[in-house]
């Protein structure tokens, strides 16, 4: 991996849910939401992460509080090399320029009252540039370039379609020449040839401006096609990390596995075990303690529900890792029986 644009150590974010009348009036306490939990994680300059998981594990969240557009409750920030985790709005502000985000929803993220040449040509306004016609100039060259034509300058978001949204939100991201865009989960609400149009559009613009990336979804196709590195998210924990063609072939934690062995295949032959997973995603109001995916994990141990994991190398250059006590060096060495009966029951389920 090149130099990391953005490094994250220890990311933690809490929400507190809001008390019912009754609840304020018994006294008892606020419930703690914990939507990301001590995550550490690097982005390289000009490299792709896919950020991948169930829906409600924490990916949206992360790309979010990365941006600081919602504030961490601990844990570091940093954007090429400058901690930005405790900067003051105005410092905040500058900085935006450099980073950018593209929403999941082409309906909500665009403001119904504004047309697109307003809103595409926001962020300039924000960043300074009073000059109308400059101003309009660089939002005609943009949409042009996300392939919108200079007559639809003056509608308004209603008088698209949805991919033609999602371009308008994408050109709205890129005018100002950012260096990092978050892609939070930009396609799941298009339709599949729609959807193809702007995954290559995204991928042409990466080349053209030298974007870095942090792609998060929840289609492991979509990721694998163009993502350099995949990290996959489990109730808020990064679970495994690894070059996307590593993670996909040969994926080491047992949720990895899963989600891998859900992919559909074209192939009518080498056809993988599927591997069903027990249960729902459990509350991150009140998490499994130890290994948080120990509760629907084929291959449990005991200690597993009170010995929370770290993430320990999958390769010789340490590029792939994983966190799960299957890995744990001192549970091989010294022979633990469970150690031995998991590793042999996950092995038997290995997708192919």
């Amino acid at each position: 991996m090149s130099d990391p644009i953005l490094s994250v150590q220890g990311l933690v974010k809490h929400y507190e849910k809001d008390r019912s009348a009754v609840e304020r009036l018994l006294g008892k306490p606020r419930m703690v939401v914990h939507a990301v939990n001590k995550v550490d994680l690097d982005v390289g300059r000009g490299e792709t992460l896919g950020l991948i998981g169930e829906s409600g594990c924490g990916k949206s969240t992360l790309g979010r509080t990365v941006l600081r557009l919602h504030e961490p409750t601990a844990g570091t920030i940093r954007f090429d090399g400058a901690d930005i985790t405790t900067l003051e709005p105005k410092a905040l502000m500058l900085l935006r320029s450099r980073m950018q985000i593209v929403f999941q929803d082409p309906y909500a993220s665009l403001n119904p009252r504004k047309t697109v040449r307003e809103i595409v040509g926001m962020p300039l306004l924000i960043q300074g540039m009073k000059d109308t016609a400059q101003r309009d100039d660089r939002v005609h060259a943009m949409l042009r370039r996300v392939g919108l034509r200079d007559d639809q300058f003056g509608r308004y978001p209603h008088q698209f379609s949805g991919g033609q949204r999602q371009r308008i939100g994408i050109a709205r991201a890129l005018i100002s020449h950012p260096e990092l865009v978050v892609c939070d989960e930009p396609v799941s609400a298009l339709d599949v040839s729609i959807k193809a149009q702007i995954l290559e559009l995204l991928s042409e613009l990466k080349s053209e401006l030298g974007l870095t990336y942090l792609f998060i979804s929840h289609d492991i196709a979509v990721v694998a096609h163009l993502a350099d590195r995949i990290a996959v998210m489990y109730l808020g924990e990064i679970v495994e990390v690894g070059p996307a063609r590593e993670v996909m072939q040969a994926p080491r934690h047992p949720y990895t596995r899963a989600l891998m062995s859900a992919v559909p295949r074209v192939e009518a032959l080498g056809r993988r075990q599927r591997i069903v997973l027990k249960g729902d995603l459990p509350s991150p109001i009140n998490p499994p303690s130890g290994c948080k995916f120990h509760t629907r994990c084929p291959a449990a141990m005991p200690r597993c529900a009170t010995q929370a994991p770290t993430a320990l190398s999958m390769n010789a250059d340490a590029t792939h890792l994983a966190a799960c006590l299957l890995y744990d060096a001192s549970a091989r060495a010294s022979g633990a029986p469970e150690a031995g009966t998991a590793a042999a029951r996950f092995s038997q389920k290995e997708p192919s």
